[in-house]
This record gives structure tokens, sequence and C-alpha cells, in this order.
């Protein structure tokens, strides 16, 4: 791993949070996006010639002074060279759910700028995620956001080595809008395009803010649609050992925030451990999921079940916020709260510690265990994670809470990470039209599935998955040898 710079996140770049309410890449053989003349015509692939002719020569002036690994002897032209190792300058976007980000970060980790667009109004208006809701929101937002990213790092576009964007997984309607900005920006100034799979970009932020974080490592994912322990034995190689078979944990404690009337301005993760901190969390007996099956993977769908059940029989009315509660209604809320998280972290740890069993026997030399994904900002499980690492003489690394979140900052890292392995697409056309259909991933696995984690209660859906980052890349590179 390249050295990186240790940062203080709280001072040396420039985060700022917006407030909208609306009126790749990988080796050629997986274009991250592909083009259409029409919406129903057949995909063009991307062309193989490097660079393009569309592109203007290099200037005497140009940034950087080393050309790409699979570039020819020509470097990405209308401005700033591909440069390399440190001096790599990568834009990162993030359109994938109902935060539209973007962020500036260089080749030795340190962070230009960050910016984010918050939906959370929407999310309390609409009760949850609404699509085109949350498409229309990407798409008011994204040209300020990607404006001020670029203006708060000092550059334009033209001084960029790359664009990087998230591809999959995801909402289909989200990820669009910010690949047609990605490409127009990557069109425009000529610039190499990196597909990032989002999941994987949540694993590898740790890597800004951990030196010695190096491969390989366990991660647990954990967010509001996704519950993933996989562990990372190279970049791009991946081996899932567990998955959630319905819900994942951020789904579950947003939807106990909202059975118990808590604000979810902030998401309901927060407001569900601020107010579990005034309860008893062995007043309600919850059952820990999946306890019968000794495998890594998860299921929140029960445990959701058993809170609203335990609501409805203290009679507690979700129309009354938590704020105009009664002493006694509010000590109920709260004795709800703490013992749903005891028993939702609980779940975690049981399978983190049969994953570290089973990642150890895989790769013997494992000394680290990332947390990364929105519920991984939660203190209490972080804690109860860190008592479970201990145990195994290994260490917890988990990013900032703002590097936990959907961020651009863990896209435009991963697009360095692949970038400097000759993995991306050259500069789509300049002219490329409104209605070009992408190649977008939104059931797109990150790792092939361990023979062990093939749980007998799975009931997740199989249709229409793309194949999965790790497999697709070991096809490609099986071609290259």
């Amino acid at each position: 791993m390249v050295s990186l710079s240790l940062l203080s996140l709280s001072a040396t770049f420039s985060r700022s949070r917006l407030h909208f309410i609306p009126r790749l890449s990988l080796p050629s053989s997986l274009s991250s996006v592909r083009r259409t003349t029409r919406r129903n015509g057949p995909p063009a692939r991307l062309s193989s010639s490097w660079p393009p002719p569309s592109c203007p020569p290099l200037d005497s002036h140009s940034f950087g002074s080393s050309t790409s690994r699979n570039s020819s002897s020509s470097v990405p032209c209308g401005g700033a060279a591909v440069a390399d190792g440190d001096d790599l300058v990568v834009l990162g976007i993030e359109t994938s759910c109902d935060d539209t980000a973007a962020a500036v970060v260089r080749g030795d980790g340190q962070i230009l700028s960050q910016v984010v667009s918050s939906q959370a109004d929407l999310l309390v208006l609409y009760g949850g995620v609404a699509p085109k809701v949350a498409e229309a929101a990407h798409a008011e937002a994204i040209d300020q956001v990607v404006e001020e990213a670029l203006s708060k790092a000092n550059l334009t576009a033209r001084d960029l080595s790359a664009v990087a964007v998230t591809i999959g997984p995801g909402l289909s309607l989200c990820l669009r809008v910010g690949v047609r900005k990605a490409r127009n920006i990557a069109g425009l100034f000529c610039k190499p395009i990196v597909g990032v799979h989002h999941m994987e970009a949540h694993a590898l932020v740790a890597r800004i803010v951990q030196q010695d974080l190096q491969f390989p490592f366990l991660a647990l994912l954990i967010s509001g649609g996704h519950n993933l322990l996989i562990l990372a034995r190279s970049l791009g190689q991946y081996v899932q050992l567990g998955t959630t078979i319905d819900d994942a944990i951020g789904e579950a404690y947003d939807k106990t925030a909202k059975w118990l009337g808590l604000d979810l301005r902030t998401s309901g993760g927060p407001a569900i451990e601020k107010l579990a901190l005034e309860g008893d969390a062995e007043s309600v007996k919850f059952s820990t999921p999946m306890k019968q099956h000794k495998d890594c993977n998860f299921s929140y769908a029960g445990l959701k079940t058993q809170v609203r059940l335990a609501i409805e029989s203290r009679n507690i009315n979700a129309q009354i916020p938590i704020s105009s509660a009664t002493t006694q209604d509010r000590s109920d809320r709260a004795d709800i709260a703490a013992s749903f998280q005891r028993v939702a972290v609980l779940h975690l740890e049981e399978r983190c510690e049969r994953a570290i069993v089973w990642a150890m026997e895989m790769e013997p030399s494992l000394k680290y265990l990332v947390v990364s994904g929105g519920v991984a900002s939660n203190k209490y499980v972080r804690s109860r994670l860190d008592q479970v690492v201990k145990r195994k003489s290994l260490e917890l690394v988990c990013p900032p809470p703002s590097l936990c979140t959907d961020n651009g900052v863990m896209i435009a890292w991963t697009g360095i990470e692949h970038f400097r392995m000759g993995r991306f697409d050259p500069p789509p056309p300049a002219d490329e039209p409104e209605d070009a259909m992408y190649d977008l991933r939104p059931r797109w696995p990150l790792g092939e599935e361990h023979v062990k984690g093939r749980s007998e209660a799975r009931s997740l859906r199989t249709a229409r998955l793309h194949p999965s980052l790790t497999s697709i890349i070991q096809e490609s590179l099986q071609k290259q040898s």
C-alpha cells in the first residue's frame, strides 16, 4: 500500500452540507457505462483507443509526469495529465441513495474538499426514501455540489487526473444522476472515468485514516440497506462471509425510530442511540435473530416484528412525538429503544465472532476488523465490537462518522486505488446525448460467497444480479495472463 498521510479530519479538509428540496472504472471487459444513441438501441462499446481521437493534444504545462498503466505512450488530454502515485487528483461523485455527495482527494490521501447535500427533510416528509423524489433532489443538487467540491479544493475540472463515480449497488434512478454528471465532466475535459462499487468504497475508505491498514482485513459494512461481512484479500478480491437475508440493521433502526415517534431528521440510528441511554436494555426480552443458524448471515425482519408488537402492547402512539410524551410513555419508549439496540448489536457481535474464525482460517495474518457504513457511526456499536476484536487479539478500525455515512471521499479514494492498478475507462464522448443508456448495477454483489456462508434460511432475491466485482476482476486478470 502506498504510504498515506494521516489527516486531522476535523481540520484539514473543507466539508459542507447542503439542503435541497426538489422542484468507471474497471477493465474494458466491464466498462462502467455504455453508450447508446437511442434508448431502445443496442449498447455501443467504448473505444479501446487511447487517448480518444477527439481529445486535443497535451500542452507543455500538463500536470504530472507519467502515464497510466493501461494507456499507450500518451496521457489523457485536455488539461492535467495522468499523475502517478501521490500526485493523482480525483473527483468522487456519490448518488446511490439519498445523499448527493462529491469530494476531491489526492493520491496521498489528502482530502481537498468534501460536500454533501442531505435529503433528511424529504426522508421525514415521505417516511423513507422515495426513489423518484430522491432522483429529483439529486438532479437539483448535483451541479452545485460538484461545483462547490472543486471550488473548495481550489481546482477546476481541467486539473483532475480522473473522475470516479458510484455505479452500484443502489437505486437506479439515483445512480443515473451521478453517472450522467461524471460522464459529462469526463467527456468535456477528456478525463478517464472509474466506476466504483459502493460497498467496496465503504471498506476502502478506512485506508485513508489508518496508515498501516493493509490487506488482508475483515470488514463489517452496516447501513440502511446492507449488512455485509467480507474478507478483503487484496484490492478487488473479496470473499463474502455473510450478508442479510432480509432487512439490514439500519432499516431496523429507522423503522423502530419511526414507530417510537422519534425525530428522523438525523436518521433513526442516532435517535435510537440517544433515547436508549435513558432506558433499561434488559426490560424487554427480545430474541436474538438466527440463533439456530451457525453461519455469518443476518436477519432483522423478525426483530422488527418483535419491536412492533412490544410497542402495540404498551399502546405507544407514534403520532405523539417523543417530545410530547408523558413521563411514563417516554420511559416505555426508552426501554424498547435500549432493548432493541442491545439485541440488534448482539446479533452483529455473534456474527463477527464467527466471521473472525472463518477469516483467520483463510488468512492467519489477519490483524484488523474494519467497521464502516452509516450504522458504524453509532458509539454503542463501536464499543461492543471493540470488545469482540480484543477477545480475538485484533484491532478495530472505524472511519470517522463523516466518512461512515455515504460520501464522495470514499468514492474518490476507491477510484484512486483502482486507477493505480489500471482499472478505468477512457473518457466518454464529449457529445454524449442526454438519453444515453448507462450500465448501472443496482444489485451488484461485492465478493464471491464463502461455501460456509450459504444460509439455509436465505430468502434473498437473486434475480437481475450482476456478477460480483470480484468475479469480474478475476475474469479480466485471467484474460490478461
